[in-house]
């Protein structure tokens, strides 16, 4: 009996005095008390969204929908710094420890708010994406990714500051080390600056069809902060290094406001002058008429003979079109000039279409 008392009263000691000094009945509601707050956090988010939502679907506009969408996280998380914060004032420490502890609390609670600024940035790209058309759609996406990146790294720092790590020195002491990363980086510097001078002067975007001298010929696909993706038209993709738009010419066929046609006719040796003649004609009247074809003092047209070859007589049509959709384009000429009208003044209408057929296909 005395060993079962002294064991007794040996348990009710260190149920008093707890783990340093903390005692265990203390410890076990504080751990309790988060507990609840652990699990209940799904509730807590769940009824938070479904009231939210009940007053964002009484407005028009979708900003405010993203909004409560994007909060979910940060609000599932909020139980959990709450009960934190609760189930730890409940308990009776030491100086020493609720320091730490309160460090340990404003550490979550930092952690929330930049969590939650960083989810912000999504229903913040709505307003910032008004600007793509007096900026261009690749630099609004940089300028959202850099501001993602600037909310992690000033939570870092905030925490990091807390907990009494000074960053200003540690940036200092990296400093020469610094200097050795961007001597041996200077690639990708360059290539930094090319691609957003490229998206400031807005040289070109995404869909346009280029031509690089020397480099490629096709569709940008993708800007990126090294490199821009441009896919050849037999769909074979090309990585060009940014700063390579900055020491070869660029051209921008997707900017140009007419598109030109260029077909040469092969007529047979046996047509007739009057013949050759009916023809010119009738393709000249043609252009004059339609109000697809481009005629001012930049776009001009002309249908001439251009040369004698082994088996046929070669005449020349070249005009613009006021439409420099590339199929459009083709649907256009096909449409107008391949007529019954032309084919009827001449016993042989060959097409050779390889000279139109390549202007047609940048685009």
């Amino acid at each position: 009996m005395e060993a079962i008392n002294r064991f007794g009263e040996l348990f009710l000691e260190v149920w008093k005095e707890g783990v340093f000094g903390l005692n265990a009945s203390e410890i076990i509601i504080g751990i309790v008390i988060f507990l609840i707050f652990y699990v209940l956090r799904r509730l807590f988010a769940r009824f938070i969204i479904s009231r939210l939502n009940k007053i964002v679907n009484k407005t028009s506009t979708k900003i405010d929908n993203t909004v409560v969408e994007v909060i979910e996280g940060p609000l599932k998380f909020l139980p959990v710094v709450l009960g934190f914060f609760i189930a730890t004032s409940y308990i009776n420490l030491s100086t020493e420890v609720q320091s730490f502890i309160d460090l340990l609390n404003r550490t979550l609670i930092t952690v929330f708010i930049f969590w939650l600024l960083h989810q912000l940035v999504i229903p913040f790209s709505f307003i910032i994406r008004n600007f793509e058309d007096k900026i261009s759609k690749p630099l609004v996406n940089w300028t959202l990714k850099g501001l993602e990146i600037i909310i992690i790294v000033l939570g870092i720092v905030a925490v990091l500051e807390l907990w009494g790590i000074k960053v200003g020195p540690v940036i200092a002491g990296l400093g020469l080390f610094g200097v050795a990363v961007a001597l041996g980086a200077q690639d990708l510097f360059k290539n930094l600056i090319s691609g957003i001078m490229i998206l400031m002067e807005k040289r070109f975007t995404i869909g346009d069809v280029i031509l690089v001298s020397n480099e490629v010929e096709g569709v940008v696909e993708q800007i990126g902060f090294r490199s821009t993706l441009v896919r050849r038209f037999d769909s074979t993709p090309v990585m060009i290094p940014n700063y390579k738009f900055a020491e070869q010419s660029v051209t921008n066929y997707s900017r140009r406001h007419h598109r030109r046609i260029r077909w040469l006719i092969g007529l047979e040796y046996k047509t007739s002058i009057n013949q050759l003649k009916k023809i010119r004609d009738a393709i000249t009247q043609l252009i004059t008429e339609k109000n697809d074809f481009a005629k001012n003092e930049n776009s001009g047209f002309f249908v001439r003979i251009d040369s004698f070859s082994d088996s046929s007589i070669d005449m020349l049509v070249q005009a613009f079109t006021q439409n420099s959709d590339g199929k459009e384009v083709v649907d256009l000429w096909q449409k107008n000039i391949l007529t019954e009208e032309c084919n009827a003044h001449a016993s042989a209408f060959m097409r050779h279409w390889e000279i139109f057929q390549m202007e047609a296909s940048r685009g």
